[in-house]
């Protein structure tokens, strides 16, 4: 969050960025443009559409329920 305010600081004195992340907090800079890369191609997306933003909101709105299904016993055999 820190890097938020240095970076609207170097904005506001004209700077520009081009920063590559998967931080929904990062992504959520005022005005910022995301680009997803994908199998269609290079394509600007809003930020609520991101799959980072969905993740991390629905890991906060249900905590307890994604740890439960992330800890399954089946869900890890099959990551390996």
């Amino acid at each position: 969050m820190s890097f938020l305010s240095l970076l609207h600081d170097q904005v506001a004195g004209g700077s520009q960025f081009l920063i590559a992340t998967h931080s929904p907090i990062v992504m959520a800079y005022p005005d910022a443009w995301i680009y997803r890369v994908g199998d269609d191609g290079i394509r600007r997306v809003a930020y609520r559409e991101t799959e980072h933003y969905k993740v991390t909101r629905d890991f906060l709105l249900r905590t307890e329920q994604m740890l439960a299904v992330l800890m399954a016993e089946e869900v890890r055999s099959q990551d390996r």
